[in-house]
């Protein structure tokens, strides 16, 4: 397979990851693996040698097909056991804090909830791995991973986490629904200047028909682009004070309530309550359920939302499409990059076998398989990337490519994964903004409040 040409994609991702290292600089570090003796506990006494390592992942099916590489991993190395821990997504953070406390931490996760790899750094959660990469000789390029992102999750020249998927935002759409509306597709190149966020708001009512018979209403867009808090860079508004990347994730400034981030807002809850090109929550509900996907139900005609929307796009009911996210006045900043990586936790009684663990799901023949097992899950290695291209029935993979390096190219890493107590500010945005979405509350109204209590939560 060709290898993906990636150094002008990762361009801004390495600025990204030079922040996150400047960001994280002036934090204590983790134990290292020297401090750490393996195997030394009743499991591998009772056992002949034989150990246990618990890798903690989130109960959805593409996550839990590691256990289905779990009986290859072991033919491998039969002095290792791999158990793998599940809990649901929201009860994710809570639950490996409890398993923490109780002693019973497991060897491998990744920030799978709400909280980030700054709030897991922060906590000194997280083995230092330096010197079972230098035991190893452990190379990022023998696995086919770009410089650019183990550096995401090096601190101080100590490697903390290696990278194992990569998730951008980008754009799906309906080819069907386009085609009923006699609109052309929207493109899949990151350079085309001709697609902006007014232009997909013009397509988008085109595609819009709102009907007091719910089976007969659909929708030209639905635009959720990152988590709340975040989604004013995408038209150029900072939030979070410049400190924030230099201050181990704690910015000593918001700026929630300024009037930049406020018509920020209001350009994007405006898809909703003025435009009406959007749905709201209630109807998203009604028609795909409670956690479901409105677009899914092939009523939407664009979705921007983060990549793992496209895994499922081969069992969709229509002709699925694959677009740049439109330019929304950020220069920088079209995408969101969630880099998930692989994480030693401090209170792993086996690091070295953890790390043996980990090598094997990042390994080229591995990366490649799980594209598959996961129901597509993006790699980083960038051997494995070129099969993923491919991936989905019916979309052309040079236009997944495209969009793929683009959004790299634009992006930067995901607020959740740079601001430490994250969890707690993403459950205070949904419940303050909820108002909003149902027209009760305007933005105005809602922000100062919102403002008052992210620095509540960053200043505990």
């Amino acid at each position: 397979m060709k290898k993906i040409r990636i150094k002008k994609s990762f361009t801004l991702l390495l600025a990204t990851s030079m922040l996150v290292v400047l960001a994280l600089s002036g934090c204590s570090g983790g134990k290292s693996a020297g401090d750490v003796v393996p195997g030394n506990d009743g499991d591998s006494a009772n056992s002949g040698g034989q150990v246990t390592i618990t890798h903690y992942t989130i109960d959805s099916e593409d996550r839990t097909f590691i256990e289905k590489l779990v009986p290859d991993f072991e033919a491998q190395h039969p002095n290792i056991k791999v158990k793998v821990e599940k809990a649901p997504y929201e009860q994710f953070d809570s639950k490996l804090q409890t398993l923490i406390a109780g002693g019973k931490s497991p060897d491998v996760t990744s920030h799978y909830g709400y909280g980030g790899f700054a709030e897991y750094y922060n906590k000194d959660m997280l083995l230092d791995m330096n010197d079972m990469i230098k035991e190893d000789g452990f190379k990022a390029s023998d696995y086919s991973i770009p410089d650019d992102l183990m550096k995401i999750y090096t601190v101080k020249d100590h490697v903390y986490g290696i990278p194992v998927n990569m998730y951008v935002s980008l754009m799906l759409y309906n080819k069907d629904m386009f085609d009923a509306a006699n609109v052309p597709y929207p493109p899949s190149d990151y350079e085309d200047k001709s697609w902006t966020f007014d232009k997909m708001v013009e397509d988008a009512k085109q595609m819009t028909h709102v009907s007091s018979d719910i089976a007969k209403t659909q929708y030209g867009v639905d635009f959720t682009w990152s988590e709340r808090d975040m989604r004013p860079l995408y038209f150029g508004a900072e939030p979070y004070s410049e400190d924030t990347w230099t201050n181990g994730g704690v910015p000593s400034e918001t700026h929630f309530d300024s009037p930049e981030v406020i018509a920020a807002y209001n350009k994007l809850f405006n898809l909703i309550l003025k435009d009406k090109v959007s749905p709201t929550t209630e109807w998203s509900k009604s028609v795909a359920g409670q956690n479901g996907d409105a677009f899914v139900t092939g009523k939407v005609g664009m979705t921007v939302s983060g990549s793992w929307s496209l895994a499922g796009s081969n069992d969709f009911p229509f002709k699925v499409g694959v677009a740049a996210v439109p330019a929304g006045g950020n220069d920088k900043v079209r995408s969101v990059l969630f880099v998930d990586p692989l994480l030693i936790l401090k209170g792993s009684k086996h690091p070295k076998e953890a790390f043996e663990w980990i090598k094997y799901l990042v390994s080229d023949e591995i990366q490649e398989k799980s594209i598959e097992l996961s129901g597509g899950n993006p790699p980083v290695n960038t051997k494995a990337a070129e099969t993923y291209y491919k991936h989905f029935d019916g979309i052309d993979p040079a236009d997944v490519k495209k969009v793929y390096e683009g959004a790299v190219k634009y992006g930067f890493e995901s607020y959740n994964h740079l601001i430490t107590h994250y969890s707690q500010i993403n459950d205070m945005f949904i419940n303050e903004m909820q108002p909003i979405d149902t027209g009760h509350s305007t933005v105005e109204e809602v922000m100062p409040t919102i403002q008052k209590k992210v620095m509540e939560i960053i200043n505990r």
